[in-house]
């Protein structure tokens, strides 16, 4: 969980900036408040710095009604910091701020096992990999959620600044790969994972699938999302919005498939249902572009529901 630095203005670079709008984000801090917004129960687990942004934070979660037990705060460390230039298209580049930042110095023995064990789906990505101790606790919290029985859930997010080389973050993301039930990735992470495959082609993308897998989701921004499972492939369209902001829009589609697939854990077996539930995660992510910032934008379900009625968006069955 760290503060984004947003400009004010579209369309520059962080140079050219004339102010900066602190949001807070972090992509899995984002699903959790997402789940939240959506009527979901999270709880979010990670370490901030001990000084006024760590505070803030943690004070963001707890209006979002996130479980903020799982919290720490590290003296010696301060809160990770990114500025984020929103591009003529809406999309971003990122400049982190984190040498090391408090997130990167979680140690395992600082997770709360009791509150681990009580998830139904455990949700991670990969930045927390790239250094120790953080990587360590990670794993140890992974073991912990699977031992419970947990649905592990995946979105690597590939962010190559924080990676030392491009193989160094390929390798990581695939380290911990074939322990997840659920994967979502973005085209240009089929495109980094496949050294080169086509991010459309469904080749390219199964060839991600491992034997334990149980769904692979492909985001296409604004184009929708396709589905992957042993039994069957789809994609689902997007809703078209006015988008402002992209930043969050992944964790948004995330939180609003989580929340359907607590409620039922058999979805990727029930490809209507499945279209259905993608549908309104595609409306989430929707919704997430219309703001800047990650949290701020998050949708509520009624928000969701609104959009893809007023669509008319339809899920064709195949």
């Amino acid at each position: 969980m760290l503060i984004d630095f947003v400009p004010t203005v579209g369309e520059v670079s962080l140079a050219d900036a004339p102010a900066f709008k602190k949001a807070p984000g972090g992509a899995p801090a984002n699903v959790a408040v997402g789940i939240s917004r959506l009527d979901g129960n999270s709880a979010f687990i990670g370490k901030v710095g001990e000084d006024e942004f760590g505070f803030m934070l943690v004070d963001i979660l707890k209006e979002n009604k996130v479980e903020s037990k799982g919290m720490r705060f590290d003296p010696g460390a301060r809160t990770a910091l990114a500025f984020v230039t929103l591009r003529k298209d809406g999309e971003r580049e990122f400049m982190f701020y984190r040498n090391p930042s408090a997130d990167m110095l979680l140690k395992p023995e600082e997770l709360d096992a009791d509150l681990i064990k009580q998830a139904s789906i455990f949700h991670y990505g990969s930045i927390s990999l790239i250094a120790e101790p953080c990587r360590s606790a990670h794993l140890a919290a992974m073991k912990i959620a699977r031992e419970a029985g947990a649905v592990l859930s995946y979105d690597p997010n590939l962010r190559l600044p924080l990676w030392s080389s491009a193989e160094a973050a390929r390798t990581g993301i695939k380290s911990i790969w074939n322990e997840a039930d659920i994967i979502k990735i973005s085209e240009e992470e089929i495109t980094f994972l496949t050294e080169g495959g086509d991010p459309y082609s469904d080749e390219a993308a199964q060839a991600l699938m491992h034997p334990n897998l149980k769904l692979l989701l492909v985001t296409e921004g604004e184009g929708g999302c396709r589905y992957y499972t042993k039994e069957f492939l789809g994609r689902v369209d997007g809703i078209k919005v006015d988008a402002v902001d992209t930043t969050g829009a992944g964790d948004a589609f995330v939180a609003g498939a989580l929340t359907q697939l607590v409620k039922e854990p058999s979805l990727y077996k029930d490809e209507p249902r499945l279209r259905e539930a993608l549908l309104f995660a595609n409306a989430c992510g929707a919704i997430a572009t219309t703001e800047r910032g990650a949290i701020p934008a998050l949708p509520s379900k009624s928000a969701a529901f609104q959009l893809i009625e007023k669509s008319s968006a339809k899920v064709l069955q195949p």
